[in-house]
């Protein structure tokens, strides 16, 4: 498989870095960047503030948005250059299985399972992987209101929901980067060592290539 890509998507937890590295890549090849919308996501603070009572609105405002955004993203032919998004389509169900009920995730999951296999599938996926320690420094230094309620134990949960998710996932060629270790924003050689696996080495539909010091 050539990786000459018309679509990338950079995943990680919150606070792990994918939009700086999404808009530091598409800077380098001047690529087209598609962020997601979580800010307009109404139900978000209330989320952070009581998970149980508010999971369920947040999860169908967040599945309602990303298949919009997605759906915009092949009406309007932005695969014409290079597309880097700073998520997956799929990450969706991560979150709804972390906070759903049963009977809630069942009602979503008709719902995600109709709009999954209508979603555009990335040429090359980047998992940015952190520890908790970084994750939570990481989202006190840049001090979104609303993100003062997430917990250690929440982002412990999330991280390892990733890491299972990523461990199995096999849609797309991955690259890992153990974002503890390398500091892509503030490291030149860093970022240069990242951009020279993605579009310089090969890869194949089985390739996984871990990024660390």
């Amino acid at each position: 498989m050539s990786n000459q890509f018309d679509f990338i998507a950079i995943e990680g937890v919150i606070g792990a870095g994918k939009t700086s590295l999404a808009n530091l890549l598409a800077e380098k090849k001047n690529a087209r960047v598609v962020l997601e919308e979580f800010e307009e996501n109404p139900f978000l603070p209330k989320f952070y503030e009581d998970r149980e009572r508010y999971a369920f609105q947040t999860q169908l405002a967040f599945l309602a948005s990303r298949f919009k955004q997605q759906q915009n993203m092949m009406s309007q032919d932005l695969f014409s250059q290079l597309t880097i998004s700073d998520y997956i389509f799929d990450k969706d169900r991560i979150f709804a299985r972390l906070n759903l009920d049963d009977d809630e995730m069942a009602l979503y999951d008709n719902i995600y399972g109709i709009m999954s296999g209508i979603a555009p599938q990335p040429d090359l996926v980047i998992f940015v992987q952190s520890s908790v320690e970084r994750l939570m420094e990481n989202i006190t230094k840049r001090g979104r209101d609303y993100e003062k309620h997430i917990t250690p134990e929440y982002l412990k949960e999330l991280n390892d929901a990733y890491n299972h998710f990523f461990y199995h996932y096999t849609r797309s060629p991955l690259i890992t980067i153990n974002a503890t270790e390398i500091d892509f924003v503030n490291n030149p050689d860093h970022l240069k060592y990242i951009e020279q696996q993605i579009f310089e080495m090969p890869l194949h539909s089985n390739t996984h290539i871990h990024i660390a010091p």
